[in-house]
C-alpha cells in the first residue's frame, strides 16, 4: 500500500539534514541505511552509499530519480544465472563460435608473416 498523500513523502530526517548540509559542488558520499527514503529534488547531484545488507552501493541521483526509492538503485541480491539444459547449450555454443572466430583470424596472419618479414643476411 502507498502512503497518504496527505503526509507526504518519507524522507529520513538525518539523511536530509546531511543533504543540506553539503554544497552542490562538493563530491562527497554520504552512507546511509535508510533505503525507504524518498528521492526529492534537494537531492540531485549528490551520490549516496546506499546499504543493500552486506555493503554500501554508490548511487548517484539525477532529476530522473525524484520520487522513486534510495533502494530501488541498491540491489540486495546477486543474479548469478539461469541454469539448466539449455543455458548449458547456449553457452557451449558461444564458446565454440568464439574459439572458431579466434584460430580463424590468427591461422592467415602466421602464414603471411614469415613471408612478409626476411631473414637477416650472413
Amino acid at each position: 500500500m502507498s502512503r497518504s498523500l496527505k503526509k507526504g513523502p518519507y524522507i529520513d530526517a538525518k539523511l536530509l539534514e546531511k543533504v543540506l548540509a553539503l554544497r552542490k559542488d562538493e563530491k562527497k558520499i554520504i552512507k546511509t541505511w535508510a533505503r525507504h527514503s524518498t528521492i526529492s529534488p534537494e537531492m540531485v547531484g549528490h551520490t549516496f552509499g546506499v546499504h543493500n545488507g552486506k555493503e554500501f552501493v554508490a548511487v548517484y541521483v539525477s532529476e530522473d530519480m525524484v520520487g522513486h526509492k534510495l533502494g530501488e538503485f541498491s540491489p540486495t541480491t546477486k543474479f548469478s544465472r539461469h541454469g539448466g539444459r539449455m543455458q548449458r547449450d547456449i553457452e557451449a555454443g558461444a564458446e565454440q563460435k568464439e574459439a572458431v572466430s579466434i584460430a580463424g583470424a590468427a591461422a592467415p596472419k602466421a602464414a603471411a608473416a614469415p613471408a612478409a618479414k626476411p631473414g637477416p643476411k650472413k
